[in-house]
């Protein structure tokens, strides 16, 4: 293989032995350079422009085994193929794990010649090889970065949009006068506010494909909390939620069914006047899978097991738990109503 423009420094104290080398590898096409100990040869690849080493084992001052130890602190070092005349593999073993990219055996008939030019050959392609596959993980990774940082972006945008729907929403249900109709325009905007959340967690999140479950869960049971206080109902919210990393889109529904659960706990769980409380928990039973739970001391469900008021937020929570393909789960032997959810991650 002709190469040229490439140079090669072959460190070696016999001159004889470096004179050889230096002709056979120039004969190949190869700019070649010559140093007589470890010493000198460490000064020449410190001033740039050194492609590959030849790397005698045996020189004084500094060995060979010496000279790769300190040639792994030079950032991007050229790679070495080591030469010994020691027939002792573990010499060579020993190269290869202090970083020499191949290894050459010397004899006294000179037929290493053609295989020390060989493994130079061979040494090039692979550093050609890698320094490739780092170029493209080094793209990879920007683009990662550049996609992530965009997203994050995106995540923010919508998560302010949202946040101004939510208030028209609640604008709207101040003017409007049908007590029916304000509830439910209410309930839209808690909604649309709990969906809001998730793209705000994400726009500071590390990792745009999880969303902290419980700092998440805990803000939005706050926020709920806070609202329903303004409608008169002062019913209490006790949390008991494990930080737990969720896919967005399954903290999206999740999100959501705490939403209906909630809401509807405050509505319906308590008789009018009485104050109570109402209990939100997510653990981790397994490494691959969490369960949420909703539960109060009310008056539970009716005998038919029927919905009150319109039976959208039940629906609603059915619909989400089939998008974190699972089911609602109703605790029969709860006194008040238990709901619970458990979906893998």
């Amino acid at each position: 293989m002709q190469q040229r423009g490439v140079r090669v420094l072959y460190v070696d104290d016999d001159a004889g032995i470096a004179r050889l080398v230096q002709k056979s590898l120039e004969r190949r096409g190869y700019l070649v350079e010559t140093a007589p100990d470890g010493l000198q040869a460490m000064a020449r690849v410190r001033e740039g422009g050194v492609d590959v080493i030849g790397l005698d084992h045996h020189m004084p001052r500094l060995s060979g085994l010496d000279f790769l130890k300190e040639l792994q602190a030079i950032a991007d070092p050229p790679p070495v193929v080591y030469v010994t005349g020691s027939g002792d593999t573990r010499v060579a073993v020993a190269a290869l794990k202090a970083g020499a990219a191949d290894y050459v055996i010397k004899d006294v008939q000179g037929d290493f010649l053609e295989l020390l030019g060989a493994a130079i050959d061979g040494a090039l392609h692979q550093a050609q090889l890698r320094r490739e596959r780092d170029a493209a993980e080094r793209a990879v990774r920007e683009a990662r970065d550049r996609a992530e940082m965009l997203l994050r972006e995106v995540n923010h945008r919508v998560g302010n949009s949202l946040a101004l729907v939510a208030a028209l929403v609640r604008m709207q249900s101040s003017a409007v006068r049908d007590p029916a109709a304000a509830e439910a325009l209410k309930e839209t905007q808690a909604r649309i506010s709990a969906i809001a959340g998730i793209h705000r967690r994400l726009y500071t999140s590390d990792d745009v494909r999880f969303v902290d479950a419980g700092s998440y869960l805990r803000h939005l049971v706050e926020e709920l909390e806070a609202a329903m206080r303004d409608s008169g109902r002062p019913h209490a919210i006790r949390t008991e939620i494990e930080n737990v990393p969720v896919p967005t889109d399954k903290a999206v529904s999740m999100g959501v069914v705490v939403t209906e659960l909630v809401t509807n706990a405050y509505k319906y769980a308590y008789p009018e006047g009485e104050a109570g409380e109402i209990r939100v928990r997510l653990t981790r039973p397994d490494p691959d899978s969490v369960c949420l739970v909703v539960e109060d001391d009310g008056v539970g469900l009716n005998g038919s097991a029927q919905p009150r008021g319109t039976g959208l937020g039940s629906r609603i929570v059915d619909a989400m738990a089939v998008n974190l393909r699972s089911q609602v789960e109703v605790d029969p032997a709860h006194s008040g109503t238990r709901v619970m959810i458990t979906f893998g991650l």
